[in-house]
């Protein structure tokens, strides 16, 4: 059984539960502009389901609900913000201007958020460096949920990848997918619903196959693709970790002291201005790539986010469906 939301109304129900635990209004603003989008194309264990761990992370002390994000500037092409142990997305917002800023200054610029708790998808940040007319790429560990190919026992986190290429006309060309099989949020959706997962998501305690999400929770998840997928997360382990001087995915996991918070970590982001790398050939270069996307349409196949994007153009005609035992999960935090 569902009930029917609209996206004013997932809005003001995000807002409400955040502010209600303690949020500063600039936090709660972010978190909930990002759960409402996250609602309105589909991302189910991304949208009003986070809700649940944010509270949860607040009541346990780990997160400050007020922190003001804090800027440095590392080079003409690097800032850092710090977010003094805040969620995340409000230090993406305070650093946003200054990253498109670098990227338009010098072609090319990062942007490393550190000491944050971060649980959202990356897709609407690097759409909103898209947006700004920039080639976008973020990345974060989070908690050692993830095992290595050929191992048994969790050092990686979910470790998401993010791309985002703007196009003259339409939305741009995003994916955002964990180096995990699935997303974690994926698994405790199956676990609270009862259903069964896929063989190839996870690994019991003894490292062994399994279908029950509540043992996949006990486990270990699986990366996707073997070894490369693996090879991936190490990478964003060493990137978004070991380069910015933040903490591994097994670093946050004993810094979480099994209080079962967010995870605490770091964030990298980057950003390229197709304008300076293409200078006089720059419709050219978006025209190029135009080309390749019609080369996989053409033929049937989707682009990635195609779904999401559809599902964007649903919710916003006419609201959302919210299974109704989460929204009285959800409404319970209010009282």
């Amino acid at each position: 059984m569902t009930e029917c939301l609209s996206l004013d109304e997932v809005h003001h129900l995000a807002l409400s539960v955040l502010t209600h635990h303690g949020l500063s209004s600039a936090h709660a603003e972010a978190i909930a502009q990002v759960i409402t989008s996250a609602q309105r194309d589909e991302c189910h264990s991304h949208g009003v389901y986070r809700l649940l761990g944010c509270v949860r992370s607040l009541r346990q002390g780990k997160v400050d609900p007020s922190a003001t994000p804090s800027v440095r500037h590392l080079s003409a092409g690097v800032v850092e913000v710090d977010a003094h142990y805040g969620y995340s997305l409000l230090s993406f917002q305070t650093g946003l201007p200054l990253l498109v800023e670098k990227a338009r200054s010098q072609g090319l610029a990062a942007m490393a958020i550190k000491r944050c708790f971060h649980f959202s998808a990356l897709w609407p940040e690097v759409e909103a460096i898209a947006a700004a007319g920039l080639v976008g790429i973020a990345m974060n560990p989070s908690h050692s949920w993830v095992a290595p190919a050929g191992g048994s026992k969790p050092v990686f986190g979910t470790n998401p990848l993010a791309f985002a290429w703007p196009r003259p006309n339409g939305n741009p060309f995003v994916f955002d997918f964990a180096t995990s099989a699935i997303a974690r949020g994926d698994i405790e959706l199956h676990a609270r619903q009862g259903l069964a997962i896929p063989d190839h998501w996870a690994i019991d305690v003894d490292g062994q196959p399994t279908t029950d999400a509540n043992a996949a929770l006990k486990g270990a998840m699986q990366t996707f693709g073997g070894h490369k997928g693996s090879a991936l997360a190490a990478m964003i382990e060493l990137l978004a970790g070991a380069l910015i001087g933040d903490l591994t995915s097994a670093e946050s996991m004993a810094f979480d002291d099994g209080v079962g918070a967010a995870p605490c970590h770091g964030e990298l982001l980057l950003a390229f201005d197709p304008k300076v790398f293409l200078g006089d050939s720059y419709e050219q270069g978006l025209q190029r790539a135009e080309g390749l996307f019609e080369a996989i349409t053409g033929q049937g196949a989707r682009l990635p986010s195609q779904r999401r994007f559809e599902a964007r153009e649903r919710s916003l005609k006419s609201g959302v469906q919210i299974p109704k035992v989460l929204l009285a999960d959800i409404r319970a935090l209010l009282s």
